[in-house]
């Protein structure tokens, strides 16, 4: 073994500090750069709400919901739809950290939590989506890496709007004139007329283990205060004609129980100087505890339970099925859930049964 001269090791003393140091630095400003971008998007996007759509027979609200709390399951999207344009205008990036909801506006910014491993990810949302029953959100491939469930293609998660956070990004794209007040239309894909079963959803890669935090990843400490995406033909899209039935923006947590929603009083409009929001980990893991959760398939919420007890009576074939009450914004209704269940994989075929019974609004849901 060669000698060892005396000034070798305080030199590379000196190199590794300086190596961690750059290290460090160049960490630090990946997570601003990434949280600038998120929070400003990609130019050509527009704040966008949008006005009642359909997609295959399905009604949808897009509404400005401060207070959207929902539990559910998630699906992410990647190189299919890599490059093109997202329902408010920008370019959808699969390695960016973003998402797709049904009627939440454009761009908003929402905390989606993995049931399953209590990864918790703050995303932008910047596009509609996923028009496939029993999903609630269509997270970016890289969301979906960051969560854990890229390998898996699906997962149980919470999804919470930011309110501060997201009221500011809309005040300023309005006041820079960044906003479209006409209908914010989903985007083309290769959905054809008629309707999409759960059967019908393509699968991504299935891996056996649980990812690791991908590299470069930083895992923050939990704080303490606690199918694929399938958009359709823009052909396909009609506004709602008089006396439709229209599901509410938030149709699928308001027929949960109340335990599974927090709902908060929308806090007065301010007239004095404007709010600044509180600062954020936009793109950031952090790390909490796994929640043990029940899949059930809902198919409905009724005030009479005359009407509750005939539409269980008709899926009594179909699976284990039961009727409880519960008390959503202060109103009592009767719910009609089959499960639990043991999988997603059987939850979707639980609903597509469901659906063909008669029960075109019949979801999954996650307790």
């Amino acid at each position: 073994m060669p000698p060892v001269h005396p000034w070798a090791l305080p030199r590379f003393l000196t190199l590794l500090t300086l190596a961690l140091a750059l290290s460090a630095c160049a960490e630090t400003n990946f997570l601003l750069h990434t949280a600038k971008k998120l929070r400003d998007g990609p130019p050509g996007g527009v704040y966008k709400v949008g006005e009642p759509y359909q997609v295959n027979g399905v009604w949808y609200t897009p509404a400005v919901d401060y207070t959207y709390d929902e539990t559910g399951i998630a699906s992410w999207y990647g190189a299919d739809f890599h490059g093109k344009l997202t329902a408010n205008g920008e370019t959808y990036d699969m390695n960016e950290v973003t998402a797709a909801h049904k009627t939440l506006p454009m761009p908003s910014l929402a905390r989606v939590t993995n049931l399953e491993n209590g990864r918790s990810l703050i995303v932008r949302i910047n596009d509609r989506g996923p028009f496939v029953a029993g999903r609630i959100i269509d997270l970016s491939r890289r969301s979906a890496q960051l969560l854990g469930l890229e390998g898996k293609g699906t997962g149980r998660v919470r999804v919470q709007i930011l309110a501060e956070e997201s009221r500011e990004i809309a005040e300023q794209m309005i006041a820079r004139g960044a906003v479209v007040n006409a209908r914010a239309l989903p985007r083309p894909a290769d959905v054809k007329d008629g309707t999409l079963t759960v059967a019908q959803l393509p699968k991504a890669g299935v891996a056996k283990e649980e990812l690791a935090p991908p590299p470069g990843a930083r895992i923050a400490p939990e704080s303490k205060d606690p199918a694929a995406h399938s958009a359709p033909d823009s052909s396909n899209w009609r506004p709602a004609p008089p006396g439709a039935r229209i599901a509410p923006a938030s149709q699928s947590a308001a027929l949960q129980p109340t335990a599974s929603r927090t709902v908060t009083d929308a806090p007065p409009a301010e007239t004095s100087a404007p709010r600044k929001a509180a600062a954020v980990q936009v793109g950031v893991l952090t790390q909490g505890a796994a929640r043990v959760t029940k899949i059930f398939i809902q198919a409905g919420a009724f005030g009479h339970f005359e009407n509750a007890h005939k539409t269980s009576a008709k899926l009594a074939g179909v699976g284990p099925v039961a009727v409880s009450p519960i008390l959503v914004n202060g109103k009592d209704l009767f719910r009609v859930r089959i499960g639990p269940i043991a999988s997603v994989e059987e939850a979707d075929r639980y609903l597509d049964k469901v659906i063909r019974s008669g029960y075109p609004e019949a979801r999954i849901v996650v307790d």
